[in-house]
């Protein structure tokens, strides 16, 4: 097996469940979350490993495993979900995860989200009116940026301005993106919102509206 791993503690049935999943699908990834992608903890076999080829060793502060993982996508690799819990993360001041930017991290998952997911729509809303959809929005493309028809999100006081105005665009008149209550926004949805930090409010919020994901919404952060 190929992981992607940084001082990690092995739980006891994880080498058993990731050959079991491997046998299984012998061509893909398998995440804590998906089926997308906002940055997983994966693993693959050997074989699909070197199919998809090497890491990139660019040095300090490249994102290799995230880079191998858009390149295993590129190649047709698929991506399945592992429900059980097969690492425990060690985090502390001098992990080499601290020597990547974050700045790097977002630039590579934005111009992969333009390339991989959103040719395949013709429009898309952004869920979340807040800091992270706007700094979405304001980082696309001037193409991939036009296809967003609306900002989406649960608090009045964004909805109730009823729309963001990206005030640093060159274009006159600066562009207008309307603000909407989630239920009324139409889907497609990249999605800008954190899991598990709102007690499952979002979600049940998601869930509600009957999606499928790959398809109807992908998370990006």
């Amino acid at each position: 097996m190929c992981c992607s791993l940084q001082d990690d503690v092995m739980m006891p049935q994880r080498v058993r469940l990731q050959y079991e999943a491997a046998v299984r699908h012998p061509t893909s990834a398998f995440t804590s979350h998906g089926p997308t992608v906002i940055m997983p903890t994966w693993f693959c076999s050997r074989a699909w490993f070197s199919h998809v080829g090497l890491f990139d060793e660019g040095g300090q502060g490249v994102p290799e495993d995230l880079l191998f993982f858009y390149d295993h996508l590129r190649k047709g690799g698929g991506v399945v979900r592992v429900d059980q819990s097969l690492l425990l993360y060690r985090y502390h001041p001098r992990a080499a995860t601290h020597s990547i930017l974050e700045t790097t991290i977002w630039s590579h998952r934005v111009r992969f989200l333009e390339e991989w997911a959103l040719p395949r729509w013709a429009t898309f809303t952004i869920w979340n009116a807040g800091r992270q959809g706007r700094r979405l929005y304001r980082s696309l493309t001037p193409g991939a940026r036009a296809k967003v028809v609306a900002f989406c999100d649960v608090d009045e006081n964004k909805i109730k301005k009823g729309f963001y105005c990206y005030e640093d665009s060159k274009e006159r008149p600066k562009p207008r993106v309307p603000i909407v209550h989630f239920r009324d926004a139409r889907p497609p949805f990249v999605i800008c919102v954190k899991l598990d930090l709102t007690g499952g409010a979002f979600e049940d919020n998601l869930q509600s509206l009957n999606l499928r994901e790959g398809r109807d919404f992908l998370h990006f952060s």
